[in-house]
């Protein structure tokens, strides 16, 4: 069955951590919708690889419309926590349990949203005291899957583990 996905992300996300996730989840049949400030905006990816139209404004979407959730890594998901619409629409995808996808600095949204807390996840090595912080169990492995809902990974390196995860919560 096909998923509703929403992408939370904005300019200098890390191209690979959004361009293979993406094509992962389309090529299993599921529909990936981008999210930022303004609709119809082209965003770029650090390394100048990857242009992401966006689909939809954070305005105008809800968590209930959709049935995951997936975060990029990359300094997107820092400057996207500094706007407390993204925390709220990324805290409802926790608090409602659903599948949430995130890898590198990505977790930097759940931290804001202060949804880490007693949850076991990974992210990038320089994220790591944040999250502790933030209460979270941190594992140097290349995916957690917590709670058969947060799936999380460090690095591009990962992205094959933490694609299959993904996968395997949105069946």
């Amino acid at each position: 069955m096909s998923k509703k996905i929403a992408c939370v992300v904005t300019n200098m996300f890390e191209d690979s951590e959004y361009s293979e996730p993406a094509r992962a989840f389309e090529e299993a049949g599921h529909t990936v919708t981008t999210i930022e400030m303004e609709k119809g905006k082209t965003v770029q990816g650090k390394q100048g690889e990857v242009e992401v139209k966006i689909d939809e404004s954070i305005d105008s979407v809800k968590p209930e419309d959709f049935d995951a959730l997936f975060i990029p890594g990359g300094f997107s998901p820092d400057q996207l926590r500094a706007d407390e619409r993204f925390v709220t629409f990324v805290k409802a995808f926790m608090d409602d349990r659903k599948p949430v996808f995130a890898i590198c600095h990505g977790p930097q949204l759940l931290i804001t949203a202060k949804a880490l807390e007693g949850r076991h996840a990974t992210g990038y090595t320089s994220i790591k005291v944040d999250m502790e912080y933030a209460g979270a169990t941190y594992l140097d492995k290349e995916v957690v899957v917590c709670g058969n809902q947060l799936v999380t990974s460090r690095t591009p390196e990962d992205l094959p583990a933490f694609n299959r995860e993904a996968l395997n919560l949105l069946k």
